[in-house]
């Protein structure tokens, strides 16, 4: 609706200019031109000149220095109301020719897409808005309700509406809508720079069956949440990302029935702020992507017990966060119900080289989890984690005052609390024992080379080979070296070995060259790294 003239309420208003948002924050006169002007704060700081200032005189004042411009009043489209903007996007626009010419349109009635020829009528057209009850019009350019009870009347039917990306300046305005939408369930508002309620607003029946509200990117406070969530007695999911929200209040006798919360891509870098939402009794789920958070602690409990904060939580989403502490992996153990936790870019994740090690500690130390970064958790994967936990960080429990002897098993605070679930795994597969503990060594590939020298005791005359080969070659393949080396079939090779720690070579003569172990790896034939001397004789 372009005009020539401003509406009486037009500060504040939000407008469309050239397919850009802005809010207007000024009207009057701008010397020495003539004339009236808009003075518009941009959505888009790129599309304004100034910060509202012109010749010297600070007319209004913007959040960035260059998000404001001034426009003539003809320039702004202020907007249409609900119904308009249901019958432009439906195809039961008055003064659309297509419907009475007999031009298809398409219909959505619920989750159905229907085809209709040409509605000869006004009724029948309105018969059809009846049925109505899943309604898009988001960037429909929707600014206010309309007429009284002309959305009840249109369109009695309406369970879900989409208003994305509108010019709803003020929540007072949505209740006019909603207020009119008796079954309403799901309302999405995102995109929608608000001004809400600076107290609590009059008790209302407009949102009593709404489970469903997204307010993405409308500039609401969670101050501004908690005073209207008295009037949303059945919501069940809330979403509140892009907000720039960085302080939360503890809610009180609202949001009682909330499953369902994304408080993604704001500023609650302090994860101490959590705490006042823990006592949500049915949350289970909440998203948290994108804040900045380095750190969250539930101080009520020590390690190994289950704290009484956020009791129904089993979805928990912290993406993009700059968590990179174990011990935060730590505190979510001490969760009820998590079953489901996304920890994807966060640097805890590059704390390996391998990213599926991490993911293999995460699992072994969040007990009840069974979803990881929204790969299912299998029973002989925890299994798996699990015991690997157990000789990884086993040497680091001995020598912390862990013992295989229970009366002599006491380890040390601080290994407890960096470890709080390894005693756990100690009653289920058993103390480790000294054989299967993983010594840590840089992973390198000298680290993972045998020092081997070949002798022929039968040509004490031909020159020794030594050769550093890998832990993981068989015994087939080192027979197929020799071949190389000496241009001998490895049929007519016998091969031996002897160290410091072998003091008879026949045991080892006999199970080297055993047709049952040629795939066997020099790394079981050979355990002593740096004392070893393979012989080789020909038959």
């Amino acid at each position: 609706m372009m005009t020539t003239s401003s509406p009486p309420d037009v500060v504040g208003r939000r407008i469309l200019c050239n397919g850009e948002y802005g809010t207007v924050l000024y009207v009057g006169d701008v010397p020495p031109t003539t004339g009236l002007w808009l003075g518009v704060e941009w959505d888009n700081s790129q599309r304004g000149k100034h910060n509202g200032i012109h010749e010297g005189i600070q007319y209004f004042k913007c959040r960035h220095p260059t998000g404001g411009s001034f426009i003539r009043p003809n320039k702004a489209n202020f907007g249409v109301d609900f119904i308009s903007a249901v019958k432009k996007k439906y195809g039961f626009s008055e003064d659309d020719q297509g419907a009475d010419s007999g031009m298809e349109t398409l219909l959505v009635i619920g989750t159905k897409t229907v085809e209709t020829v040409g509605f000869d009528s006004i009724k029948e057209k309105q018969k059809q808005l009846n049925k109505l009850s899943d309604v898009s019009v988001d960037e429909c350019a929707v600014s206010f309700a309309g007429e009284e009870d002309e959305i009840r009347r249109a369109c009695p039917n309406i369970t879900r509406i989409n208003l994305a990306k509108n010019l709803l300046s003020s929540w007072k305005e949505v209740v006019n809508i909603a207020c009119q939408v008796e079954n309403l369930e799901t309302l999405n508002l995102s995109g929608n720079k608000m001004k809400f309620p600076p107290t609590s607003p009059p008790v209302s029946r407009a949102f009593c069956r709404l489970r469903v509200l997204a307010l993405n990117q409308t500039g609401v406070t969670w101050t501004e949440v908690l005073l209207c969530a008295a009037g949303w007695p059945a919501l069940e999911e809330l979403y509140l990302a892009s907000n720039d929200i960085s302080v939360l209040k503890r809610p009180i006798d609202v949001l009682y029935t909330l499953k369902w919360l994304d408080l993604s891509n704001n500023q609650l870098t302090d994860g101490n702020q959590l705490h006042l939402i823990t006592d949500l009794p049915s949350l289970e789920g909440l998203m948290l992507s994108n804040n900045g958070i380095s750190s969250i602690h539930f101080p009520d409990v020590g390690f190994g017990c289950k704290t009484r904060m956020f009791p129904s939580l089993t979805h928990f989403v912290v993406k993009g966060n700059k968590i990179a502490e174990w011990s935060v992996i730590n505190e979510l153990d001490k969760l009820q119900r998590l079953e489901s936790f996304d920890c994807r870019n966060n640097p805890l994740m590059d704390t390996d080289k391998n990213i599926e090690t991490v993911k293999q500690l995460i699992i072994a130390k969040i007990g009840q989890l069974k979803f990881l970064n929204k790969s299912q958790i299998f029973p002989e994967e925890r299994k798996g984690a699990e015991l690997d936990y157990r000789k990884k960080y086993g040497i680091d429990w001995i020598k912390a005052g862990g013992n295989q002897d229970p009366y002599k098993n006491n380890p040390n605070e601080e290994f407890l609390a960096a470890h709080p679930r390894f005693q756990l795994f100690c009653d289920k597969y058993g103390a480790p024992e000294d054989g299967e503990l993983k010594r840590e060594q840089p992973f390198s590939l000298k680290n993972q080379l045998l020092a081997l020298t070949f002798k022929c005791p039968d040509r004490p005359d031909r020159q020794l080979i030594e050769k550093k080969l890998p832990d993981s070659m068989t015994i087939q393949k080192v027979k197929g070296l020799l071949y190389r080396l000496l241009k001998i079939p490895g049929s007519e090779l016998k091969l031996s070995y002897e160290s410091a720690k072998v003091s008879s070579s026949s045991v080892m003569q006999q199970y080297m060259n055993s047709d049952l172990i040629q795939n066997t790896t020099t790394s079981h034939a050979a355990k002593d790294k740096h004392c070893t001397l393979t012989h080789y004789s020909v038959n």
